[in-house]
């Protein structure tokens, strides 16, 4: 299958790792519009991949373990040509958000509370709403090929809505379009080892992580070991992280109080990037700036490995038929979870006319005038922040 709509010797380090460090600085919002504007950077702007392979890599970060979107980002970096680029890709995109957070880290100990961010958000939120929701239609427009894959979406909607854990949700949809292809098409023999290859990268980890020694004191070491298993291990949005951390960090090791743990969150929540940088945040809180890097290398460092051993099997699934339903499947009820997700953050956003109004010209500036989503982002932050 071709991978890419150019080839990746046409990708400078240089502007991989401005377009990701953009992401990085611009990308509010959480993981679905981090994976929106990724996708109009990297295949509408630029061509960097086709429509179908970047739905691959989408669904494929679902499969394993950590922070999706950078995940998709070290994903896109080793599509355009290898192993450098791989880390280029996922250090650009993680390291402005990195700094943004250790900065309001140190403002919050130096001053004890958070900066004040309620304007810039009321501005930007409504204009990620409206990027979300364009990438989910072009998005939908490409994975939904069947009518068999559009009522597998709706099932997913209506699965995750009733309380069907995510994991269980990707898994049925690619069991399900695996053995509708195998039914109808009367083959013997599935590629088990492949499908198998992806779920024994995440299992391995899981299984390695998790039978880390127990932290007893505090210290970098101990700080690494936490925020690395929580790399290799967590499915899901920054609530199942906050749900982990209180585990180890508030009621098993006493290091952080309740509130300190919730402002943390929330920082990782309204700052750009990578909602694990909450890891940047704790780890200032408990050792300054050195605790801020060890906490931010071990909960990313478990992406670029899963990546690394995983992203080679993503273009041999899709050449085998089996297999490749499978894909569809998983990047369908990947597109329900990102719309899952979209409906309560509009519902938060769209909060009054002027929000509604925000969001309605920034979808006509995205499809009629393909304004470039960091410039709307910008400008909405700017006009939310004069009127709050």
């Amino acid at each position: 299958m071709q991978t890419s709509c150019r080839s990746g010797r046409g990708t400078s380090l240089r502007e991989l790792a401005l377009v990701f460090f953009k992401l990085g600085t611009t990308a509010f919002g959480g993981p679905a519009a981090h994976i929106a504007m990724m996708e109009h950077e990297v295949v509408r702007r630029r061509g960097w991949l086709t429509r179908e392979t970047f739905l691959d890599y989408v669904g494929a970060t679902n499969l394993i373990p950590g922070p999706n979107s950078t995940e998709l980002a070290i994903h896109i970096g080793h599509a355009r040509a290898g192993w450098t680029r791989l880390l280029v890709a996922g250090l650009a995109f993680i390291v402005p958000a990195t700094l943004i957070v250790t900065a309001a880290a140190w403002a919050y100990v130096r001053y004890g509370a958070l900066p004040e961010v309620a304007g810039l958000l009321y501005g930007v939120k409504p204009v990620m709403i409206a990027v979300v929701g364009q990438a989910l239609l072009r998005l939908g427009r490409t994975a939904i090929k069947t009518a068999a894959l559009a009522l597998l979406g709706v099932i997913a909607i209506v699965a995750v809505g009733a309380g069907v854990h995510e994991l269980l949700v990707l898994a049925g949809a690619g069991v399900v379009m695996a053995a509708t292809t195998v039914t109808r098409s009367h083959v013997s023999r599935a590629p088990g080892p492949l499908l198998a290859g992806i779920a024994s990268l995440s299992g391995g980890g899981v299984a390695a992580m998790t039978a880390a020694p127990a932290v007893v004191a505090h210290g970098l070491w101990p700080l690494f070991l936490v925020f690395a298993k929580a790399g290799a291990v967590l499915f899901g949005s920054g609530y199942v992280l906050l749900a982990f951390l209180r585990a180890d960090l508030v009621e098993r090791l006493g290091w952080l109080t309740e509130g300190q743990l919730l402002d943390a969150i929330a920082i990782g929540q309204v700052t750009p990037g990578p909602v694990f940088t909450t890891a940047t945040f704790i780890g200032y809180v408990l050792g300054g700036s050195l605790g801020a890097a060890v906490a931010t290398v071990g909960i990313f460092f478990p992406a670029f490995v899963f990546v690394a051993l995983s992203g080679p099997l993503v273009p041999r699934i899709r050449r085998s038929m089996v297999a490749g339903a499978a894909l569809d499947g998983v990047n369908v009820a990947s597109l329900a979870l990102m719309a899952t997700v979209a409906w309560p953050l509009a519902r938060a956003a769209l909060v009054d006319a002027t929000t509604v109004g925000l969001a309605v010209a920034s979808i006509v500036a995205l499809t009629k005038f393909r304004v470039n989503s960091a410039w709307l982002i910008g400008v909405g932050g700017v006009l939310g922040w004069c009127l709050r």
